[in-house]
């Protein structure tokens, strides 16, 4: 009897646990369900034509079988679908090339000008320098001159003075 009773007890317990882990689905639960499960955006077809022609499939499958007329009218608009795709990434791909190839002159020609102002730089540096060194040679020449007429008028005036 005592081993009973506490057998009782942990099967009572744990039956209870099970029914409070899975409760029985009434029509509040299904909505409320429902209503916290978020909406799964579908896949547009023009982005991701694989995905999109297995989701028609699975879609075709679960509504009812395909006669063989219905399943060669879906082959025809997917391939025509990718036929679509293919062309659209074509023109995309000519797009890119175009637009590539007038990046790539658009570089050259602003490499080309680069250079010119850089030879220009490197022509008015020395240019600068040039005229900098014409400038200190008239500073002296100019020093060198009032300093030989501020010594000769001293040297004449103290030769007045004996």
């Amino acid at each position: 009897m005592r081993a009973v009773i506490p057998s009782l007890v942990v099967l009572s317990l744990f039956g209870s646990s099970l029914s409070w882990a899975e409760p029985a689905p009434s029509a509040t639960t299904t909505t409320e369900s429902q209503l916290t499960q978020p909406h799964k955006p579908s896949i547009i077809p023009a982005v991701a034509g694989a995905n999109a022609i297995v989701q028609n499939q699975a879609q075709l499958k679960e509504n009812k079988p395909l006669t063989a007329e219905q399943i060669v009218k879906e082959k025809a608009s997917q391939d025509a679908k990718v036929k679509a795709l293919v062309k659209d990434q074509a023109t995309r791909l000519q797009q890119l090339e175009k637009a590539n190839l007038e990046a790539l002159t658009q570089n050259q020609e602003l490499q080309l000008k680069n250079d010119n102002l850089g030879v220009q730089v490197q022509v008015l540096q020395s240019e600068q320098s040039a005229q900098m060194f014409l400038y200190g040679a008239a500073t002296i020449a100019v020093g060198v001159l009032l300093g030989f007429l501020i010594a000769s008028y001293i040297y004449t005036k103290r030769r007045r003075q004996w």
